[in-house]
């Protein structure tokens, strides 16, 4: 069978899990010819392991017994079938030699009946008999078949034209070569209307291998039957050929669509990635690229194993950094914990403090430090918050109850206020005159910075229910408007633009070069870091160039 009938059986295989390439070898191990189709046996096995590495690679370090049940099922399954193939080519093997001694022997016949000097009508029906027997003896081994049947055909030729045999019997032996020729041309002619170009092209070669059992017609049919059985095959071979074109015309576009993925994996595998986060959404992308490199059938020979490579390399590449990220965020998650189980414990030793000022600065103090500590297991995340939360409620509820009693500011009164202020509004009539709406927006607003402070646990909501408000009845107030504007700032000079496009650059580069140590530890890596050093070379020379600009600028 032809590599590219091989190729297109491998085609029809794509996208199927380990499962089914499994259930599909049993199917196929129940199959009565399963003996006379190897190439479909491995082409099973190859799709099987290739799936099987595809698997495992995304799974990471993690050991999955049922993947490793399946393919100690599978390799079972396989190694009883080898055993089946060997004992069946073994016996092929020997009655391919058993058929090449009968026919070694019918040419040996055949010769004898060519020289012999009897009569013919009592050789005939003996040169009939060799031929039957020629026919009816199975294939012999390849290496002899080309001697042994020209041979035989010579003989053969021998007998018609050489032996004076009569016109009768000659002419009766031509008109049966010549109907068994006009089905093979039909049968050729049928198969050019099949759709199947492939299938088609197979059968073609067994009508020809067929055509050459059979002898001569008469010879004013020898050229026309001929013309036609090539016509036929002419038509076969065109479409087969035309088919193949076009199936190199869409690995090309294979190729091309695999690359582009390659550039699009590397870029991701390219980024400075830092958070979780980051990474789940880049996690996304990469098996986003995955479903769609599955969709994309095979590249060109030459190329199919190198471009898979290549995403290969740059899917490894992405999932070490990955697991290396995590290795290291977890470490840094357990210290996080740690910190974070201090401020508790230190808020819950002050949450019953009636020291209201100093206590207050500690207070914002633990949760100034609270924002800066990184994150913690999300299992444990809620409970630590809500008892840090819980520690500073209970200071600031009590020190806003007893805020009179300390000589501090009431901000319940504050609160109270700030709830009348948000009742005015509500009640507020918009006039026809925009400028007195805009003074009673003002006096709101400045009425609203005049209440001061409200208890912590209330602020932001009183806040919302404001602006709200004022949205409603001023829908042009914004809750700036009353602040003071920014100077506009300086525009930069051309030499701080220049200076900042140097430094984005060179942080660009150590990112590269960052990256490609990352890249190192993977399989078949050449071909992309070799791209990364590339575009390293190009960036020093743009950093070079932009040196170059500075220096420029600074002299004008």
């Amino acid at each position: 069978m032809s590599e590219e009938i091989k190729e297109q059986a491998t085609t029809s295989l794509a996208g199927k899990s380990i499962a089914e390439l499994s259930e599909i070898f049993k199917e196929f191990l129940s199959s009565e010819d399963k003996l006379t189709r190897g190439h479909e046996a491995e082409t099973i096995k190859s799709a099987f392991y290739r799936t099987l590495g595809d698997v495992r690679s995304k799974a990471g370090a993690v050991v999955d017994e049922t993947l490793d049940s399946i393919e100690e099922n599978f390799k079972a399954l396989y190694a009883d079938y080898k055993k089946q193939k060997a004992e069946y080519n073994r016996e092929q093997d020997a009655h391919k030699a058993e058929n090449l001694e009968i026919k070694k022997g019918i040419v040996e016949e055949l010769k004898t009946l060519v020289d012999s000097q009897e009569d013919v009508s009592a050789l005939f029906p003996a040169f009939r008999a060799l031929q039957d027997r020629w026919r009816a003896t199975g294939p012999v081994p390849a290496t002899d078949f080309r001697d042994l049947n020209n041979n035989y055909q010579f003989n053969v030729e021998r007998f018609y034209d050489k032996v004076k045999i009569s016109h009768e019997l000659r002419d009766l032996d031509f008109q049966k070569n010549l109907e068994a020729k006009e089905k093979f041309c039909e049968a050729a002619e049928k198969l050019a209307e099949n759709e199947n170009v492939i299938a088609a092209f197979a059968e073609l070669q067994k009508l020809h291998e067929q055509w050459k059992e059979f002898g001569p017609v008469a010879k004013e049919f020898r050229e026309s039957i001929w013309a036609r059985f090539q016509a036929a095959t002419s038509v076969i071979n065109k479409k087969y050929q035309a088919h193949f074109e076009q199936q190199k015309e869409k690995q090309k576009e294979n190729l091309d669509a695999k690359t582009a993925l390659c550039e699009q994996l590397e870029a991701i595998v390219a980024r400075e990635i830092t958070t979780g986060a980051q990474w789940s959404a880049a996690s996304k992308e990469v098996m986003a690229l995955q479903e769609k490199w599955r969709a994309i059938g095979f590249a060109t020979k030459k190329d199919n194993q190198k471009i898979y490579d290549r995403f290969r390399a740059g899917c490894d590449t992405f999932f070490s950094r990955k697991k290396e990220f995590y290795s290291q965020f977890k470490d840094e998650m357990e210290v996080n914990l740690a910190k974070k189980e201090e401020l508790i414990q230190k808020a819950e030793a002050l949450k019953d403090s009636t020291d209201w000022k100093k206590t207050t600065e500690a207070f914002i103090e633990l949760q100034k430090q609270w924002k800066e500590i990184g994150a913690v297991s999300r299992k444990k995340s809620d409970a630590l918050w809500k008892r840090f939360r819980a520690a500073c409620d209970t200071f600031f509820d009590a020190r806003d109850k007893n805020s009179d009693a300390a000589g501090g500011t009431n901000y319940y009164a504050n609160l109270k206020a700030k709830r009348q202020i948000i009742e005015d509004i509500r009640d507020y009539t918009p006039v026809e005159d925009e400028a007195a709406n805009q003074a009673a927006a003002a006096k709101f607003a400045s009425d609203w910075q005049a209440a001061g402070f409200v208890p912590m646990k209330e602020k932001d909501a009183v806040n919302s229910e404001f602006a709200a408000a004022m949205k409603d009845k001023f829908p042009s107030w914004r809750r700036d408007s009353g602040r003071t504007p920014r100077a506009e700032s300086k525009p930069s000079s051309k030499k701080d633009q220049l200076v900042r496009k140097y430094n984005a650059l060179q942080q660009e580069i150590e990112t590269y070069e960052n990256n490609i140590g990352f890249f190192a530890n993977s399989r078949n890596s050449e071909e992309i870091i070799k791209q990364m050093r590339k575009k390293i070379e190009k960036s020093k020379e743009d950093l070079a160039a932009l040196k170059e600009q500075i220096r420029k600028e600074e002299q004008e």
